[in-house]
């Protein structure tokens, strides 16, 4: 594959990192807690869009290769992680009395009951949406350019849904009560804004876009219990390098970390190409190539920003 494909994939990829990320960054920004669910959220959306798509599958035509049904299965996704995240909230995060570490920790467990849920419903075994495969572009392939109108999709729908976000943050009135509340809750209350309802509207929003991430990831790969808690850190590591807290930020770690995610490889060619290489060398190289390594890449930029530049591209600050 050619430096041109691996780009490719790495937009596609980042399209799916990019929603998880914005998601989590809403949440934080407002709930002001780091919510470990945030990923089977994402796993959700996934598996309730896989449900509403085996029902109205072969409904209607198609777009870019996939039926409108998948659409409509879509739309059910985002809107089944909105309501169990805001049930999550009135019911667990709410009567809570405890600080944010607390929200943390409490998260975790709800994550692993999400997981749990979805295990005991759907078994342990990977998945996939009945969507007919696709060949690549063809008028790509001669560029080492391998995606197919899936792949269009998937990374049109998630910009689409970014610029939604984007209109709605900065031209609606709910868009600038949640800037506000992001900026100083005390004075937002104050001002009279109602802090309850944006913050109810943030969950809806951020886990509405993490069940959009999650219903992309499945068609993009598979579907699996811990797909979404597989990604969770990779997402982790692009919130904290674009800024924890901030939106615009997690949109560019996002980008960042899905870019670098699918580059591992093309720069483990470059190196294999060196006519001088230790042993040890064409061992990590070997590696380099799995995707466990790949998102271990995405770890170490984290911790290497933590250390660097704590509040990240855009952010105002980690603690």
């Amino acid at each position: 594959m050619t430096v041109l494909g691996y780009l490719a994939n790495g937009l596609v990829f980042s399209s799916i990192i990019v929603l998880g990320s914005i998601g989590l960054s809403l949440v934080y920004s407002i709930a002001d807690f780091a919510n470990f669910a945030h990923g089977d959220t994402m796993t959700i959306g996934a598996y309730s869009a896989l449900v509403t798509f085996g029902a109205v599958g072969g409904l209607g035509g198609a777009v870019l290769g996939l039926p409108y049904g998948f659409f409509l299965a879509l739309i059910v996704g985002i809107a089944v992680a909105a309501v169990v995240a805001v049930a999550t909230e009135k019911l667990i995060y709410e009567p809570l009395d405890v600080d944010s570490i607390g929200l943390l920790i409490t998260s975790i467990g709800i994550a692993f009951i999400y997981r749990a849920v979805i295990q005991i419903r759907f078994g342990s075994d990977f998945t996939r949406f009945d969507v007919r495969p696709l060949r690549p572009i063809e008028a790509l392939v001669p560029y080492g350019v391998r995606i197919t109108l899936h792949d269009v999709a998937i990374f049109g729908s998630a910009v689409a849904l970014v610029v939604g976000l984007h209109v709605l943050l900065q031209y609606t009135d709910l868009g600038r009560k949640m800037r506000a509340m992001a900026d100083n809750p005390d004075l937002a209350r104050v001002s009279g804004i109602r802090t309850k309802r944006v913050k109810l509207w943030t969950w809806v929003i951020g886990a509405g876009l993490a069940g959009a991430g999650g219903v992309f990831l499945g068609l993009f790969n598979q579907l699996a219990p811990r797909m979404g808690f597989n990604l969770l850190l990779v997402i982790f590591a692009a919130v904290i390098l674009g800024g924890i807290g901030s939106v615009y930020g997690a949109m560019a770690g996002g980008f960042l970390i899905g870019m670098i995610n699918q580059l591992t490889p093309f720069f483990s060619n470059v190196v294999e190409a060196l006519p001088i290489r230790p042993n040890w060398l064409a061992t990590l190289i070997e590696n380099l190539v799995t995707i466990e390594y790949a998102n271990a890449i995405a770890f170490v930029i984290m911790v290497v920003v933590l250390l660097v530049r704590p509040n990240g591209i855009a952010g105002e600050g980690a603690t």
